[in-house]
């Protein structure tokens, strides 16, 4: 085995050696292993095509969950039952955001704390049954209610997945991992504007049962992830930290029986070795002082970056379909087609931008993709503001701009799950997430609201300057404080807490 019992422990213990003597406590031992130097060591394979596809496709449930609630808006407005108004509009996006905030914050801590693979399924479970239960509501009220609970579901899974990514992904491999996973985000777009185009159609279903039957797409698209959720094990970094070095040590072994037909003898290679002290759990005390003190700059970044996105995103997208209906007069049913092209410039960015931030760097391309997509929402703002573009026009600036925006985004999540230590990582995530999305996204979509219910343009194109100007202040901090972390180790990027000299 790689691992090695400091003279504390005795090493001479058959394989249950993991769990504490009488008397014993678990941060009282020390081990000193190569599994991450292993799992960065190994070349892509058919493992972590599984891992990509498994996690991916939560991020195509948000992305269909999204582009519903804002392809649905009209609907939700021409219903006989809801005969919702733009702000009821916004003030149910805004409770889905609310939720995420508050699942991401509670989940993310339980990620930390009990494992990465608990929690997909617990958070899996709550997003089915939210999800499922709007299609039921018959009120403002429920219907919020529901759209809070379903984002508290997606919320835990950013958390989870986003540390589960990092952690399982080898190094030179780790950024354009991330972007992808996170873009495929705009697959579900497009599944739930092909969805709305279909359900909202009046000449097949009626104006109350179209959106309902839309919400159930999701759900059923949910179970099958359960299955695929079998691929991925327990991250073998967070289960050595926490008092399961021999189940690390099967995992890491099965993994490598994957990629290369057999396990690796660590005897033969000269991997790089750490020492941990193990440990049951992180206190919040040492959570809130490695996050606000020790990573004080990284936290700055990680915050900033979250904001702007979360504000630029959420304002806009969850408002696409107001701007279509109420300025150039497209129906509801019609939305959908506007949305496919706004997809497929999405996901087209992180897929085809996102090897750069292995090669050219974290720093140079967060900077450039922060940069470029706030100046091109300000420029095509002013274009809207003074009706120079038609709706075809407005959909194509949409695209570029957020062909670029996209793996801006994605690389918010991508640096704050991969510049703090391992034992904070997921609530690390959560924290930020949560901050951001309150500040930039939650408040955004009810904004967006009210402005487009003036009917102004110019007030619209206000709420549009707003999202160019912090996109450009996150591009500026980060190429002043980001860290160079593309192809490196994590435990190099951030010492693990339980890091012995």
């Amino acid at each position: 085995m790689d691992l090695q019992l400091s003279p504390a422990v005795d090493d001479s213990a058959p394989d249950n050696a993991h769990m504490s003597a009488p008397g014993r406590r678990n941060g009282d031992r020390v081990i000193e292993t190569s599994i991450p130097a292993r799992l960065d060591g190994l070349r892509w394979s058919g493992f972590h095509t599984r891992v990509v596809l498994a996690l991916g496709i939560t991020w195509i449930l948000d992305g269909l969950e999204v582009t519903l609630a804002g392809a649905l808006s009209g609907a939700l407005k021409q219903s006989p039952v809801l005969q919702f108004s733009n702000f009821d509009v916004g003030l149910a996006n805004s409770a889905y955001l609310a939720g995420a905030v508050c699942g991401a914050l509670g989940f993310g801590w339980l990620t930390d704390r009990i494992g990465r693979k608990k929690l997909f399924f617990i958070t899996l479970a709550l997003y089915l049954a939210a999800t499922a239960a709007t299609a039921l509501s018959w009120g403002v009220a429920s219907y919020a209610l529901f759209r809070f609970l379903t984002g508290a579901g997606i919320g835990g899974e950013y958390t989870a997945i986003n540390s589960t990514i990092q952690e399982l992904v080898p190094a030179r491999y780790r950024g354009w991992t991330d972007l992808v996973i996170n873009g495929s985000f705009w697959i579900g777009a497009a599944m739930g504007a092909t969805s709305a185009i279909v359900l909202l159609d009046p000449l097949l279903i009626g104006p109350d049962l179209g959106w309902r039957l839309a919400y159930l797409t999701g759900a059923c698209l949910g179970l099958v992830v359960f299955v695929m959720r079998m691929w991925i094990p327990e991250s073998p970094r967070w289960l050595m930290i926490h008092s399961h070095p021999e189940q690390a040590h099967a995992v890491v072994e099965d993994i490598e029986r994957s990629v290369k037909g057999h396990a690796q003898d660590p005897g033969r290679h000269a991997w790089p070795k750490i020492k941990l002290r193990m440990r049951d759990h992180t206190p919040l005390r040492e959570v809130a002082h490695t996050l606000f003190s020790t990573y004080r700059r990284r936290s700055l970044v990680g915050l900033a970056l979250m904001i702007a996105q979360a504000f630029f995103y959420n304002a806009i997208f969850f408002t696409f379909a107001l701007v279509l209906t109420d300025f150039y007069g497209i129906a509801a049913d019609q939305v959908g087609w506007y949305i496919l092209p706004f997809a497929a410039g999405n996901f087209l960015g992180p897929l085809l931008l996102g090897r750069l931030f292995d090669t050219l760097g974290r720093r140079a391309m967060i900077t450039l993709t922060y940069g470029v997509s706030g100046a091109l929402l300000a420029l095509s703002g002013y274009l809207f503001s003074i009706g120079a573009l038609s709706a075809q026009g407005q959909t194509i600036a949409w695209m570029v701009i957020f062909f670029f925006a996209s793996p801006a985004a994605s690389a918010a999540y991508l640096t704050v799950s991969e510049t703090f230590p391992l034992e904070v990582r997921a609530l690390a995530i959560a924290v930020f997430y949560s901050i951001g999305t309150g500040i930039g996204g939650v408040a955004g979509p009810a904004l967006f609201g009210a402005l487009i219910d003036t009917g102004s343009r110019n007030s619209v194109f206000a709420g549009y300057l707003l999202g160019s100007a912090l996109m450009i202040a996150a591009a500026v901090i980060a190429w002043r404080y980001a860290v160079a972390a593309e192809r490196q180790p994590l435990e190099s990027v951030a010492r693990p807490l339980a890091f012995v000299e």
